[in-house]
């Protein structure tokens, strides 16, 4: 697809219209205090407490128990969304913040993500090139 065509997710997301999700980085314990994983508990419903997974109107993806987690995690929500295509989930870049990964590494797990996956435009980016 190219960068035309590939829909992305706003750089600054604080309101979610019927049917979007917010997809966030968190931390397999969920204290989500800073970020985008704030943003999630603050005002998209993310459970404190729950690390990875639907909680109210956002998806957390664990970012910070290593590398394999971080794939694991990111390979369950893929899933997840093509099981549901119903929503539309507007993914933050995620792992790129206090988890680390530089986007180069991180935007390539996403390359086959369904068309209901909006990436946040970095990741775009570099998987359009």
């Amino acid at each position: 697809m190219s960068a035309g065509q590939r829909r992305t997710s706003s750089h600054t997301i604080t309101d979610l219209a019927d049917g979007e999700v917010f997809v966030f980085g968190s931390n397999a314990s969920g204290a989500h205090g800073g970020g985008a994983a704030r943003t999630a508990y603050e005002r998209f419903g993310a459970v404190w407490g729950q690390g990875h997974g639907l909680q109210g109107r956002s998806y957390g993806i664990d970012t910070m128990s290593g590398w394999d987690a971080f794939v694991a995690d990111v390979r369950d929500f893929l899933a997840f969304a093509a099981d549901h295509p119903e929503l539309t989930f507007l993914l933050t870049p995620v792992g790129t913040g206090i988890a680390g990964w530089d986007a180069a590494r991180v935007a390539p797990l996403f390359t086959d993500a369904p068309d209901n996956v909006l990436l946040p435009e970095p990741f775009a980016t570099l998987l359009d090139r």
